[in-house]
């Protein structure tokens, strides 16, 4: 049996698509046999209205694993909005995951173990882009899925190079505040 992997965690941004498709999720990664479990059994039964948790699905009827729990960042009051985030964006993050093992991220022989939840960003206008690709979208979610299970699998980045580049890393809103575009 591979290491006990009691907590990882991870995030990623991926854009360059149209606007509206950048994708944002951040992992928690752990056994479901300890504090992690407890806390993915609690948010699946402690549905909140605009807030729903559900699984990641290859489709209806077809779980991916590990089991993947989502929670949408955005409050979800528009019947389109759902489709898209519980249909294209639920679909590629499965497809992240399934990623993640193929890469070596996840030991597939722990899929059984572990639990994922993925906290989702969706930007809202994407409800009303009447010409919304959903395979760029599909794409994006599912890179930054996969890209974010793998900082979380690899603790990325690590304190070293955090401490080297800290002070040449500047966070995009901050410095759009300093130039007074926010």
């Amino acid at each position: 049996m591979s290491e006990k992997i009691t907590l990882r965690v991870g995030e990623a941004l991926v854009a360059g698509g149209p606007p509206g498709t950048a994708a944002e999720p951040e992992v928690v990664i752990g056994e479901m046999d300890g504090p992690f479990g407890t806390a993915f059994a609690n948010l699946m039964g402690n549905q909140t209205k605009g807030h729903s948790k559900v699984l990641a699905i290859m489709n209806t009827d077809i779980m991916v694993r590990p089991p993947t729990l989502m929670v949408s960042k955005v409050t979800v009051n528009d019947n389109r909005y759902t489709n898209i985030l519980m249909g294209t964006v639920q679909a590629a993050i499965a497809n992240g995951v399934l990623d993640s093992i193929k890469n070596n991220d996840i030991p597939k022989d722990r899929v059984n173990d572990l639990g994922i939840i993925v906290s989702v960003w969706l930007n809202p206008s994407v409800s009303k882009d009447d010409n919304l690709d959903h395979k760029v979208l599909f794409d994006i979610h599912r890179k930054a899925t996969s890209s974010a299970i793998h900082k979380a699998m690899t603790n990325k980045p690590d304190i070293d190079w955090l401490l080297k580049n800290q002070d040449s890393i500047i966070h995009k809103y901050f410095q759009m505040g300093i130039d007074g575009k926010i």
